[in-house]
């Protein structure tokens, strides 16, 4: 395995435990207590996920997630005691991948680290044969893993081209969120509608699509969501 993860918590204890559970799992952790430090770490090393409190010494983990998001696109799991689901929509909105709350379980932190890398490891791989999809402009490639819209880039977490995609290759079909939650994240959906909300305002916000009349990715209210052609 190998990876190298992020892990920034200002709580020492906490910390070590999370670096131990991912070192068990053969995973390369760098461990930094505050946010500036670790900013500083992701600029000049090589990441393939990170785990962040939200609650830091210095910046607060909010901030480092838009500072990390404004130049990478590796998973970002947030790991904090702030459980309101204001908070959890912030950091999603963010752009971060996942949200857990403290107390946390460490064989499901773990899960959940291998299912984002898995993901990031598919977005970064070549596809066996060319895919892709082109809708009124939209364009999303399944094999370079790119997104353009009207010819200028559109840059994705793995996690937002996953969704997209998904939306893009089921187009002129309403993907309960439900549906997308479970083939997204692979996991069961358990009342995870502020998650995929989240995302889909993101990914919305990239496209440059204006919020009661969007031109792509549409809300059908109390089902789901849909492209149409």
């Amino acid at each position: 395995m190998g990876e190298r993860i992020l892990v920034v918590d200002d709580e020492k204890e906490i910390a070590d435990l999370v670096e131990v559970c991912l070192a068990n799992e053969g995973f390369s952790v760098r461990k930094f207590y505050g946010g500036e430090e670790a900013l500083r770490f992701a600029e000049s090393g090589e990441i393939d996920l990170a785990v962040l409190d939200v609650m830091l010494p210095d910046i607060d983990g909010f901030s480092l997630v838009q500072k990390l998001r404004g130049r990478f696109v590796f998973p970002i799991i947030m790991l904090t005691a702030k459980c309101e689901d204001s908070d959890k929509i912030t950091g999603l909105m963010l752009g971060a991948d996942d949200y857990i709350t403290k107390p946390f379980s460490p064989p499901e932190l773990v899960a959940r680290v291998k299912t984002q890398l898995r993901r990031y490891t598919r977005y970064n791989s070549a596809a066996p044969r060319p895919n892709e999809i082109d809708i009124r402009g939209l364009q999303i490639n399944n094999d370079s893993h790119k997104c353009t819209l009207n010819g200028k880039e559109v840059v994705l977490t793995p996690l937002e081209f996953s969704m997209l995609w998904y939306l893009c290759s089921h187009k002129n079909k309403v993907v309960p969120g439900e549906e997308l939650f479970e083939a997204v994240w692979g996991e069961k959906y358990l009342d995870s509608s502020n998650t995929v909300m989240a995302h889909i305002a993101r990914i919305r916000e990239k496209l440059s699509e204006p919020p009661r009349r969007p031109k792509y990715i549409k809300t059908v209210w109390g089902v789901g969501y849909t492209i149409e052609e």
